[in-house]
């Protein structure tokens, strides 16, 4: 078989092969520019080339691409007119990078930023000295309730808490929140023996929470009404997510009348 024939055989690596994109984009192939832009937009946010990231996969697609001779070093393949953008956006205790092609979303990325609360000595740490976090009362639930199958109440409460934990209503991609979620699907056509258990989602939530901060009265309300709306029954496990927080809100109010005297 000849070259010409061999490359007749292949086919270029296209958008759809490396993003999950659709339409038009998802059938064109990968240039060398659009890489190089990527590359750039990168780097102004970034500071460089993200390591197996987003751009990275662009280049190295796009070098197969031009090897095997589907495109030239000066190609550019989208055609959309939004061309490749790279932004962030600053939530409490998140910084969020969006990464598009031809305006659909290629890569995303949260890094974690200090948060600062406010205390009687003027602006704190990310949580009040001594309070139980949220992220410590869900590592609580790892061992109190750790072989609970995770269910739709429990994957409410634990976005319930991200929530909280972090000020922001954005859903964290592989994050707690989203963790519980897939479990809880999951769950519902696993063996038993098989299913995803509350341990496995929770244990190290203070590592996985882009930002924590004391757990409160508030906050153990809100995770509970989230956890009950989404429970058949209409109630709460007795040593789940909700009663963790509600026990870490109960605690750190006693420090603080203990502190106030």
């Amino acid at each position: 078989m000849n070259q010409q024939e061999q490359q007749k055989e292949q086919q270029p690596v296209t958008y759809g092969n490396v993003f999950k994109v659709s339409g038009e984009l998802a059938k064109k192939p990968v240039a060398p520019e659009d890489a190089a832009m990527m590359q750039a937009a990168e780097t102004t946010v970034f500071g460089g080339t993200q390591k197996g990231g987003t751009a990275a996969a662009m280049q190295k697609a796009a070098g197969v691409n031009e090897r095997c001779g589907f495109v030239g070093s000066d190609d550019v393949t989208m055609n959309g007119g939004h061309g490749v953008t790279v932004t962030a956006t600053e939530v409490p205790g998140a910084r969020v990078v969006t990464e598009t092609v031809d305006g659909q979303v290629v890569g995303r990325h949260v890094e974690a930023t200090p948060v600062l609360y406010q205390n009687d000595a003027g602006v704190g740490d990310v949580h009040h000295q001594g309070g139980i976090t949220i992220g410590e009362a869900l590592e609580a639930t790892a061992r109190t309730a750790g072989n609970k199958a995770v269910e739709q109440s429990d994957a409410a409460a634990i976005q319930a808490a991200e929530v909280r934990a972090t000020g922001s209503n954005l859903l964290i991609p592989g994050g707690l929140a989203a963790r519980a979620q897939s479990a809880a699907t999951l769950n519902t056509s696993t063996r038993d023996e098989d299913k995803v258990t509350l341990s496995e989602v929770l244990t190290d939530a203070t590592v996985k929470l882009p930002a924590d901060k004391a757990a409160t009265r508030e906050d153990a309300d809100g995770v509970f009404n989230a956890e009950k709306r989404n429970n058949p029954n209409l109630t709460a496990h007795p040593t789940g997510v909700a009663a963790s927080i509600s026990a870490a809100a109960n605690l750190n109010e006693k420090e603080l009348a203990c502190d106030a005297v």
